[in-house]
């Protein structure tokens, strides 16, 4: 009886490891991919667009509208901001030219944790 039940806690173990495993490359590849960022940078125009968006998992979402030269179109530049200091920043500066710092990360697997690959991570007024 002692060998049996030495088999069940064996198979336990097995399908806990078989279990756990796949939830533990996951989670390490999802921290892994947040920590490292691919590039950084700075966008400067007008912010257009920005709201916290998400049924779960809520982001602020946001349009930068940047604008080369004076009479052509501008072009888009989606991010998102997970801090909401930052995010704070941006609505006391919306209709104002800003300078927006980002970290861009590319494999996140999932849009819980936002919906672009570009993280805003700090912005500053650059005209008024």
């Amino acid at each position: 009886m002692n060998f049996n039940f030495q088999l069940t806690r064996k198979r336990k173990f097995i399908i806990a490891g078989i279990v756990l495993t796949p939830i533990l490359i996951f989670g390490l590849y999802t921290w892994s991919a947040l920590q490292w960022s691919y590039s950084e940078g700075e966008r400067a125009g007008f912010v257009q667009k920005f709201s916290k968006k998400g049924w779960l998992c809520k982001t602020w979402e946001g349009e930068l509208a940047m604008v080369s030269m004076p009479g052509t179109n501008p072009e888009k530049f989606y991010f998102t901001v997970r801090d909401d200091d930052v995010a704070q920043h941006i609505n006391a500066s919306l209709g104002k030219r800003v300078a927006l710092t980002y970290q861009q990360h590319k494999g996140v697997p999932t849009s819980c944790f936002g919906e672009t690959e570009y993280f805003v991570v700090a912005v500053k007024v650059v005209g008024q």
